[in-house]
């Protein structure tokens, strides 16, 4: 009979590789990394996902492993950022090996594709949590912030966004998709994209950025707030998939417009730039769309294909206000 993991068998098991750019990795009271050059930045972000909130009991462990990274990364994409370490902090129910496997393979492959190195976290018992803190490198004041969008600025967003929320509908049984559109939209929330190219591509490009992580719009105000502007934004401009293009109209603005989980870069340009942005995009292989732009009134506006105003019901997720 095969004895059960303990903690740091655990840890030394699935958790503890060689250190690369770290003095000191996983294994010891603290990590150490060498400092960053003068002329660079730390960036940092964490993400916490819990089960039963941000993913379902029962979710494939190597999927989730790919999305508590994914979105970490997210976040270092929306400022510019270079990859450099992260930590993983995690309680789990159990020690079990099978979702263990899944789930390191699943955080590794994506890590090794972005050459982002684990180099410490903790483990406990309890309720599956998963907590990831990234660390990036920008160039001293280059870093994409939120509070830099200008009146006459564009609105873009990367990809196409909806299709997590299309997958979540099926889920919750809010609707049900054929077979066909399951596998493609549970791909994206599942294993979403980040960002990563196309974030490093705009530094000098764009003046704000963010990742779209509970909501196109939700999101878009935090970029209004903070820079204390405006925006028109054309909603039926907004990207989308072929699964969603086949969805009914109200249903599909729902799910771009206030669903969350895309994890595509929503920023603000000169239209000076337009022609740079462009070649960004396709340097990155990544797709981006004009969805509207900043205006130096107050206030979100929201129009369709026809110019006519619509009431804007979309609300974003919110962990306090969402049931």
């Amino acid at each position: 009979m095969t004895a059960p993991l303990g903690e740091f068998d655990l840890i030394a098991r699935y958790f503890t590789r060689p250190a690369r750019r770290a003095f000191l990795g996983v294994g010891d009271d603290c990590a150490l990394l060498p400092a960053p050059a003068a002329d660079e930045q730390l960036a940092i972000s964490s993400d916490m996902l819990v089960e039963g909130r941000h993913f379902l009991p029962g979710a494939d462990s190597e999927a989730l492993g790919h999305k508590a990274l994914a979105v970490n990364l997210s976040d270092l994409a929306a400022v510019g950022a270079r990859p450099h370490a992260f930590t993983l902090a995690m309680a789990l129910p159990e020690a079990d090996a099978r979702w263990l496997e899944g789930f390191a393979r699943g955080l590794f492959a994506l890590a090794d594709a972005h050459d982002i190195e684990l180099i410490g976290g903790d483990t406990t018992r309890g309720p599956r949590n998963l907590c990831l803190t990234v660390l990036g490198l920008v160039p001293r004041g280059q870093a994409l912030l939120r509070s830099g969008a200008q009146p006459g600025d564009d609105l873009w967003v990367s990809g196409t966004v909806g299709d997590a929320r299309l997958a979540l509908g099926h889920r919750l049984g809010e609707w049900a998709l054929d077979a066909p559109t399951q596998a493609a939209t549970f791909l994206r929330m599942d294993r979403p994209t980040p960002r990563v190219t196309l974030g490093l591509a705009l530094r000098g490009l764009a003046h704000a950025a963010i990742d779209v992580s509970d909501g196109l719009l939700a999101d878009l105000g935090h970029i209004l707030r903070q820079s204390r502007v405006g925006a028109v934004v054309q909603a039926d401009d907004c990207p989308a998939s072929a699964s969603l293009r086949d969805q009914p109209l109200m249903r599909r603005r729902l799910c771009q417009l206030a669903g969350g989980d895309d994890y595509e870069l929503l920023f603000t340009a000169p239209p000076a730039a337009r022609a740079a942005v462009t070649v960004a995009a396709a340097q990155a292989i990544t797709p981006v769309t004009r969805i509207g732009r900043i205006d130096a009134e107050p206030g979100l506006r929201l129009i369709d294909a026809s110019g006519q105003v619509l009431d804007n019901v979309y609300a974003g997720f919110d962990h306090f206000r969402m049931p």
